[in-house]
């Protein structure tokens, strides 16, 4: 990964005179800025990595272009990490945020990095050789959100930071909008998504009547976790831009819903650790879960259903952009058969 200057970043998405002074109002370690490197940016996220005052940081922003809610869900994010921090959860720990967009132009926050791997682009050796290290990879993630979702969310200040009544009623009726909307962009034909109105009905038939709500993070595939390099253990959850308080165990079935098949088009979403496979099956996760939660796991089906239905309309928003010249055609209709899958995947629990 190149190391860039300060100065070869970008003014309007980071400017490091300002973050500067804003860092020395914050009482940290002053310094000249060092060994500067990207870790996101195009359209995600923006994050650069840095050394100050003997210090290492990462910053995290919003897009260049920011979206709408770019800034909220920053703020959110930092909030969230924020409370987290001391309650023993797999999660970034935040150094200093600075909810004032005005500052640099968007919402950032500081914090520290995190040493470990993504596998969606990385394996080490000592994972790549061993199914037995994949499939405690995955029984890891497991763990780290069945802690999050037994986190008391109240006690951490976090009562107002979703809208947990009425959660499971809203889902069905707030993505089937979503999927409708998709229809504004010019010469989407609509979603030709096999059975989307049956797994619909049979959600809201079937919705759990009883459930405990707590931290959700939201988009928990394994995408979105780093593992240690000496062992098969989560180092930290990242991407928290979909959490909120609702039912954790959606994060579960989520992450059932997105073990791969090493043969589906859905295992490159995962990519070196999904096309080796090796990870825990379905039964395996639930039963791992439960010995860090005492929630009621007699539904997780369901939970799965409502993961593939609720992903599968997320990602076929970009194929709905493709069409209107908004998103890449080929990353488009790689997303569109990830959806195909996870409704096929649905379909087979209804049956």
């Amino acid at each position: 990964m190149s190391v860039a200057q300060p100065g070869e970043v970008d003014r309007e998405v980071v400017d490091f005179a300002i973050v500067g002074k804003w860092m020395d109002e914050q009482g940290l370690p002053a310094g000249e800025f060092d060994e500067v490197k990207p870790l996101g940016g195009g359209t995600q996220n923006i994050m650069l990595r840095f050394t100050r005052g003997g210090r290492d940081y990462v910053l995290r922003r919003g897009p260049k272009h920011l979206r709408p809610k770019s800034n909220d869900v920053i703020r959110r994010e930092a909030r969230l990490l924020g409370a987290l921090d001391g309650a023993e959860i797999r999660a970034p720990r935040v150094i200093a945020a600075c909810p004032d967009e005005s500052v640099i132009g968007a919402v950032f926050y500081l914090m520290e990095p995190i040493i470990g791997f993504n596998p969606q682009t990385e394996l080490p050796d000592l994972h790549a050789g061993d199914p037995e290290i994949r499939r405690q990879m995955g029984l890891s993630a497991v763990e780290a959100i069945a802690r999050l979702g037994s986190l008391d969310y109240v006690a951490l200040g976090l009562s107002d930071y979703g809208k947990p009544d009425g959660f499971l009623e809203r889902q069905v009726p707030r993505w089937l909008g979503e999927l409708e909307s998709y229809s504004a962009n010019e010469g989407y034909p609509g979603p030709e998504i096999p059975g989307v109105a049956r797994v619909g009905d049979w959600l809201d038939r079937n919705r759990p009547e009883h459930w405990t709500p707590g931290i959700l993070h939201g988009d928990c595939h394994l995408a979105n976790m780093m593992f240690s390099y000496d062992g098969p253990e989560v180092a930290a959850m990242v991407d928290w831009e979909m959490s909120t308080i609702g039912d954790p165990l959606l994060d579960l079935g989520w992450q059932i819903a997105t073990r791969p098949d090493p043969n589906s088009t859905l295992s490159s979403l995962i990519g070196r650790l999904g096309a080796v496979g090796g990870l825990p099956t379905a039964e395996q996760m639930v039963e791992h879960y439960g010995r860090f939660s005492d929630r009621d796991l007699s539904a997780v089906p369901w939970y799965t259903v409502l993961a593939c239905f609720k992903l599968g309309i997320v990602l076929e928003g970009t194929y709905a952009r493709t069409f209107a010249g908004k998103a890449p055609k080929q990353v488009g209709e790689y997303l569109h058969a990830i959806t195909l899958e996870l409704f096929d995947h649905a379909h087979r629990l209804l049956e």
